[in-house]
Parts: C-alpha cells; structure tokens; sequence
C-alpha cells in the first residue's frame, strides 16, 4: 500500500484561496449576461420593428417616442463621454507661436521721440494695467460683453460655427475672447472644424488656469489690427500717432472694429470701408453704453468719427537712420549682455544718445559738401567718403554720419577705421610728453617737459634717440617733415602743436618713448587695434582711427583728462522693465593740468587758423590734420563740450578699402571741406 505524504497546510490553503478566485471570476463573468437578462424586456421596447403593430399608414415605419428618448439619451452620454475624455486628454501648448511672441524693437532719440524700429512684426506687449479701462470695455463691448462672465467658450458660437463649416463649407464667427487668444498665440489661422475643436478644448481649459486679466491681456498683445501692426499699443501708435495710454473711448471703439478685419474696417482705404468703420464704431459706443460701461452724457460727446492718420507714421529705419541703429545695437547687445536670439524676439525699447537736431545739421552739411564735391570733382566724388561723429564728454555720442545709404552702403564712413590721422595725432604725443617726460640721454633720468619747452622745427631734421640717429631698415637716417617743406627753427611745443609743425613732435615721441605715446593715445580713447606700428612714424598719425574714436580722444582732453569709452545707449526697457546695463566709468587718462595744457593748445591752433570765427568769450578748440600721402584730411575740434571730428577720404569699395589719394577732393587749408563741415555742425559757435 502506498503512503501519500501528508500536505503541508500552506497548500490545502493555496487550493482554497484559487478556487475562491475561480468561484468569483465566474460570478463576474455571469454579471453581464445577468444584467443583460433584466434589461431584455426593456430594450425590446426601444427595438425597432418594422412595420409596427396597431399602426396604419405612414405611422407603422416611425419610431415610437421611447426609442427617441433612448437615442437622444445614449447620443447625449456618448458626446458628454467623449467631451469630457476628450477635454482631460487636451495639454495647453508649451510652444507659442512665432509671430505671437516676436516684437519689434524700437529706438528713440535723446529726447524720448521715436527714432525707428526694427523687427519682422510691429509689437509692443502693454500689461493690462497700462491700457486704460475704457479702451478695454471698447473691445469687451464689440467682441464678448460677457467675457467676465463666461466659461471661455461660446457653446451657441461654436454651434453656428460648425453648422455653417460643415453645411457650406466655411467657418463663421462666433469665438469668446479666450477663443480668440487661443488661436493668436498657440494654433494657426486654419479654418477647418478640427482647429475649432482644439481651440475650444484649449480655451476652456485655459479659462480654468489662467485669470480673466491675463488672458484679456494677452488678447489685447497679440491680435492684429492691420497697418502691420500687432497689439492695441502699436494700432494706438499706427492709426493715432499716440500711446494707448492716451487713447479716449471713441478711438477706442474704432479700433476694436479693426478686430472685425483691418482689411473692411480701415476707413483710408476706400470710401466702403469708411462707411462700414462710422457703422461699426456708432455701434460699439452704443454697446458701451448698453452694458454700463459709458455714460449716455459721455457717449453724446462723441458724434465725430475719430478719423485715423492715413498712413502709419511708425518710424522706420533707412538711409542715415539705420547706421544709428546699427551703432545702438550693437552697443545695446553688449553692455545688455543680450544674446541675438533675445534681441530678435523683440520688446526692448532703446533709448539712445543721438541729437535729432544735431543729427539733421549734421546731414544737412554733409550733403552740401557731397553735392559741391560733384560739381567741382565729378570724377573722383563717387568714390569720395565723409565720416564724422559728435562726443560729449561723457562719453555720449550725440550724433555720427555714416553714409549717404546704409542700404546701399553697409559700410559706416564713422566708425571705420582704415585711413591715417595724420598730424590730427599731434595732441596725443603732446599729452604723452608733458605726462611722462623725456628721456634724452642713454641711463639718464627722465626729464620734465613743459608747454614751453624748445624744440627743433626745421624740415628735415633727422630724427635721435639716446643712442644717437634712428636708422631704418634701408640703412638710412628717418628724418620728419613739416607741410610744404617750412623751416620753422627753435619752437615751443605749444606753438608747434598750435601750428602743426611735424618734426618736434616726431622728435618728442621718440623722447618720450612710443610705448607711452601708444599708451596715452590708447588711455584716451583709441583702440589698440587701431595704432600704427611702434615707429617714428607713429608720431606722426600713421594709426587708423575712426571719427567716433578721434573725437572721444578729444573729447578726454576737454573732460579735464577723464575718458569716458564712448556710449550710444543710455538705457533699455523690455515692456516697461528695466534691462541692467553694464555702464561705462570714467577713468583717467591724463592729469588735469595736462588736459588743460592740451586744451589751450588746441584753442590757439582754432584761433590762430580760424580768427573771428567765433566769440572771444567761447570755448572752442580744434586741429586740422593731414597725411603725407594725401589720403586723409581732417578736422577735430571741440565746442560747448562736445568733440566732433570730421574726415574726408577715397575708397572705391567696390574693389578694395584701399585709401586712394584725395586730388583736391578735401579742399586746401585756406577753404578745408572737414573744416567746413565741422563747422556746420557745431553752428552756431558760442
């Protein structure tokens, strides 16, 4: 007989435990087929049987009221069902779409008035607190009264909607608000039932997570309003020529019919379109009034159509402005820290240093002297450039002169550096001197040198140092020379820079040492990567600078030795916020009385080449500057504290940024066109 070996008790529990779950599972299986049992006399009644019993005519193929009520109730379940899975499974997009968060940026003079804009849509995010009430309620009024109160969709706009899209074949109207918003900033413009769907199932969940402010105020920033414009603040500035701020109701009724489509409602484009905008605002004011949101005495006072500028007078850029632009942004990216993908997502309002006054002197004069320079030298005037720049003593650039067209001419005639200074550098080795004194002898100590100190003037005058002659590379002695040749004998150092005699200042900066004639230059404002090599002839204004740095050089000089790096931005905001910059310091260059020596200078230099040109009692200094090879000819001068240099040059840049020689372009010393133009700039002298 076989022993069975006795069960553990774990499995006779296991045993009873699957049968257990064995019994259930077939209780559950049985569930349906016994709730399909008790439903089955039911459901018969709702069955269709065709034809019907006790009925005659017609009346035998129609379904009884039960089954009607049974299909209206499952349709009923069945969308309610798929509405309420179709509304949890709907995300709000993370991504917005481009143009509803691209802006434009725009400039502005020193003054605070527009200067220009740059962008690929005109708009200017407003918060809501920045948009008066009355222009908010103007739109409310015209597009969803009933925003406040609403769930975000309209179920009876969204019904005609898809009756009209699915019955003829378009779509219609009939969005709230937050429908609207929607679509601006996270769908597209398609008109199809799929995207009316979406954007219902969006809004609705939009209205549960996002304030009616917020979305009212992101509405009012990103609709369009035609004229190239986006946002209430930019319509304000496009058809008003003022800030939304600004704006009174009865501008603002008009401007909410723009909403409707800027094509049929802008009155400047046919006299259809004019009567349909008078339609459309008397409606508006009407419905503000309607709803509580206008007095009747207040809407009584607008019985004259608001009429709308015929052109947009949003700034542009072109011409002379967008080298302004070019110079400010460059700048703003900088000391903004602001990357290129930032600054093209738009929002920023510059505000820059430049004079519009001073700006339109300066084009004024610049154009006489090209208009002149191709009546008396038509055969070199089309390759002729004028750069010139004004520099305050802060460091502000109140005004340049880039060129006759940017968009013809991307090349800034002002802040290019390609030509010599020529003796315009003289200052700057004069300064270096009377800062850091001479050495004259070998291992003798440096010496101090004054404004009085002698040097030798005559032409020709070969050039020493401690060691004895300056010999170069050919083997032969460098010798400087003074215009036309002049000997000029023993001269004072003032006198020489007065007079712009060469050969004490080639001389001087070799005492000196041109490592410290490079540093004072450098210290003063010009760029390293300008500086002619360590040579004699750096003396002598071999080193390229532009006008702009040529002028905040001199503008060190009347800042009592204090150099400011030259600025074109004074602040930006970004929607009203403000962007932290990284502001220039004043450092100094040179000591006052160094400063003062190079100053006076520079007056008897003005005085003595230009006498009566202004009042005694003016502060006014200046130096015209030449180059041995005729490729240059300048004038930097200072006046009212603001340094402006000028220089005249030749470039054919269609083929190289090689100087080529003047030919008389300049004029001569007796009739000098920088000095014309510089001082035309600064008129009147005071």
């Amino acid at each position: 007989m076989l022993l069975r070996r006795p069960e553990p008790s774990g499995g006779r529990a296991d045993r009873r435990k699957a049968a257990q779950a064995s019994s259930a599972r077939t209780r559950i299986a049985a569930l349906p087929a016994s709730l399909a049992a008790r439903l089955a006399p039911y459901a018969r009644r709702f069955r269709p049987r065709y034809p019907r019993a006790g009925r005659t005519g017609w009346r035998r193929w129609v379904p009884s009221w039960r089954q009607w009520l049974g299909l209206a109730s499952t349709g009923t379940g069945l969308i309610g069902l798929f509405l309420v899975i179709a509304y949890a499974a709907t995300d709000i997009p993370k991504d917005l779409n481009t143009y509803a968060t691209q802006q434009d940026n725009v400039y502005f003079w020193s003054d605070g008035t527009p200067m220009a804009r740059t962008g690929w849509v005109q708009r200017q995010a407003m918060p809501l607190k920045g948009i008066p009430e009355g222009v908010r309620w103007a739109v409310l009024a015209a597009e969803n009264e009933s925003f406040y109160d609403d769930l975000g969709v309209s179920f009876k706009g969204l019904t005609r909607a898809l009756w009209r899209t699915v019955g003829e074949g378009e779509t219609q109207g009939g969005s709230t608000i937050t429908q609207q918003y929607v679509k601006n900033v996270y769908l597209n413009q398609e008109q199809t039932v799929s995207r009316k769907f979406t954007e219902a199932m969006i809004a609705l969940k939009l209205d549960n997570r996002m304030s009616k402010d917020a979305i009212l105020e992101g509405y009012l920033n990103t609709s369009w309003f035609g004229r190239g414009t986006y946002g209430i603040q930019r319509a304000a500035q496009a058809y008003y020529g003022k800030d939304v701020s600004h704006l009174n109701a009865s501008e603002a009724a008009f401007l909410a019919s723009l909403l409707k489509g800027a094509g049929l409602y802008d009155p400047t484009l046919s006299a259809a379109n004019h009567k349909r905008a008078v339609e459309r605002w008397k409606w508006t004011l009407d419905r503000m009034v309607k709803i509580g949101r206008l007095s009747a005495s207040e809407r009584a006072g607008y019985r004259t159509f608001p009429e709308p500028l015929k052109q947009n007078p949003l700034y542009d850029t072109g011409q002379q402005s967008d080298y302004l632009v070019e110079l400010a942004t460059q700048y703003a990216k900088s000391v903004g820290h602001l990357s290129a993908r930032q600054f093209d997502l738009g929002g920023y309002q510059i505000y820059t240093t430049f004079d519009r006054k001073r700006e339109a002197a300066l084009g004024e004069v610049v154009a006489k002297a090209r208009k002149e320079a191709r009546q008396t030298h038509p055969d070199t005037a089309d390759t002729a450039h004028y750069g010139v720049a004004s520099v305050a003593a802060d460091g502000r650039i109140v005004a340049v002169y880039g060129g006759p067209d940017h968009r013809k001419q991307g090349y800034n005639e002002s802040n290019a550096g390609t030509v010599p200074a020529g003796s315009a550098f003289l200052p700057f080795v004069y300064a270096a001197g009377l800062e850091h004194g001479v050495v004259k002898r070998r291992d003798a100590p440096r010496e101090k040198v004054t404004p009085q100190s002698l040097y030798n003037g005559d032409d020709g005058v070969p050039v020493s140092t401690p060691e004895g002659p300056y010999w170069n590379r050919s083997g032969k002695k460098v010798a400087a020379h003074n215009d036309g040749r002049k000997s000029w004998g023993r001269i004072s150092l003032r006198e020489a820079l007065a007079k712009s005699v060469n050969t004490p200042f080639m001389q001087l900066g070799m005492d000196t040492g041109l490592d410290r004639v490079k540093e004072t230059a450098q210290a003063a404002g010009l760029l390293s990567s300008s500086m002619g090599p360590q040579v004699p002839d750096l003396s002598l204004g071999s080193s390229t600078p532009s006008a702009i740095r040529m002028a905040s050089g001199y503008a060190t000089f009347a800042a009592a030795g204090k150099h400011v790096e030259p600025y074109s931005v004074q602040r930006i905001t970004r929607n009203g916020a403000t962007v932290a910059l990284d502001a220039p310091e004043a450092r100094r260059a040179v000591t006052a009385q160094v400063a003062g020596e190079v100053t006076q200078a520079l007056t008897d230099s003005f005085r003595s080449a230009h006498p009566g040109a202004a009042p005694a009692s003016a502060s006014v200094s200046g130096k015209a500057g030449t180059d041995a090879d005729d490729t240059s000819s300048w004038y930097v001068g200072t006046a009212g504290g603001v340094s402006t240099a000028v220089v005249v040059y030749r470039m054919d840049l269609t083929k190289s940024l090689e100087p080529l020689p003047l030919q008389g372009l300049a004029g001569t010393a007796a009739g000098s066109v920088p000095y014309d133009i510089w001082a035309g700039a600064v008129s009147p002298l005071r």
